[in-house]
């Protein structure tokens, strides 16, 4: 008798499969995920003890400028402004240190120092008696409390005559600024657009003074400006920014010519000549450009030491705060605190410049209308 048989299906369900495929598709999609999660803990992390570390020198100027010439000689002062707690009794102040005493550490303040043994009173209770400790004194820590001092920074701004200097150093700036920016740009634009017979070695021979050290040109330009009687004046640091900067036009120059030509094109249908374009269609575009050189030259010239002290040795009413900080450093060196708060109000001003004009730099170089 033949054995019944069972009839199989003739498809199997493709459920469990799929199943199984969004489950590891899904555990794919999670691993790389927390994997994109420590990428960016880690960069994250990194940039900030970078940053961390950059901005340690800034914290420990601001940090000393807000001290007190006890503080700044205190070894054993911390990083922060902090002056030493005292405790006064019978006119006579008494350091107070942290005294290790019954299991626990005290704030008590010292008033015999002995060699192993030293005598100390409580200042919560100073009716309770003196109380004898055993030990070195020497090791014991003292108490501080925060206590800026932020008189420094009026008594430096007297002291070095703040005003005078910044109002040197903001003239001097801004009019170097100026001139070497748009001289800069005249004739990066006249390299970028216009042709002329030896256009390209005139440029090498332009930027190949990026490589001519100051030093080897010092002497000659010294005596010609001595010659003129320019010596003493603002003249020799001005009048050289009206003729162009290699650095800048080089700069410049690879920016104008990343602006399309038609845009300029389209300007001269219109009727417009070379000096209604550069004004009207190249400057417009370049502003990016133009800011950027224009920070260069101003933290330049506002930072600027070697020039002024060369040039203004003998004028001390024209004097800028480069050389006004190094002559008040060598008459106030037993003072680091007002020399770092000098330091800290000459530095306000480039900060604040520099925080409304970042955002020119992360701008992007926009150009509508054409499309090349």
């Amino acid at each position: 008798m033949a054995r019944p048989t069972r009839a199989l299906p003739l498809f199997r369900s493709s459920e469990p499969v799929e199943h199984a495929q969004a489950d590891a598709a899904k555990r794919a999609h999670a691993d790389a995920a927390m994997r994109g999660l420590i990428v960016k803990v880690l960069i994250t992390s990194t940039a900030l003890v970078l940053l961390l570390l950059y901005l340690m020198p800034l914290g420990y100027s601001i940090a000393t400028s807000l001290k007190s010439k006890n503080q700044v000689t205190d070894v054993q002062a911390p990083l922060l402004p902090a002056a030493r707690v005292t405790f006064e009794q019978d006119g006579q102040a008494f350091d107070v240190l942290r005294v290790p005493m019954g299991g626990e550490v005290r704030e008590l303040a010292i008033t015999r120092r002995g060699r192993v043994n030293s005598t100390f009173v409580d200042p919560a209770d100073p009716g309770a008696g003196p109380i004898e400790w055993d030990g070195s004194w020497r090791t014991l820590e003292p108490v501080y409390l925060l206590d800026p001092k932020w008189e420094n920074y009026p008594t430096a701004f007297r002291f070095i005559n703040f005003f005078q200097l910044l109002r040197n150093t903001l003239m001097y700036a801004v009019i170097t600024t100026i001139a070497a920016t748009f001289s800069a740009a005249i004739v990066a634009y006249g390299f970028a657009r216009f042709r002329f017979p030896f256009k390209g070695v005139l440029f090498m021979l332009l930027i190949s003074t990026i490589i001519l050290p100051s030093q080897a040109t010092l002497v000659p330009t010294y005596a010609v400006f001595y010659r003129l009687g320019w010596v003493g004046t603002w003249l020799p640091l001005i009048v050289p920014t009206f003729f162009a900067n290699a650095y800048n036009v080089f700069l410049l120059r690879q920016y104008f010519l990343t602006i399309p030509t038609e845009l300029e094109e389209a300007a001269r249908v219109d009727g417009a000549g070379p000096i209604r374009t550069f004004v009207s269609v190249i400057l417009p575009q370049a502003v990016p450009a133009m800011i950027a050189v224009s920070l260069f030259h101003f933290f330049f010239a506002w930072n600027d030491f070697f020039g002024p002290l060369i040039y203004l040795a003998g004028s001390q009413d024209l004097l800028p705060i480069s050389v006004g900080l190094f002559r008040f450093n060598g008459l106030y060196s037993s003072e680091p605190q007002l020399i770092q708060a000098a330091s800290i109000m000459t530095m306000l001003i480039p900060l604040v410049i520099f925080f409304f004009a970042q955002r020119f730099f992360m701008q992007g170089v926009v150009i509508t209308g054409v499309d090349k």
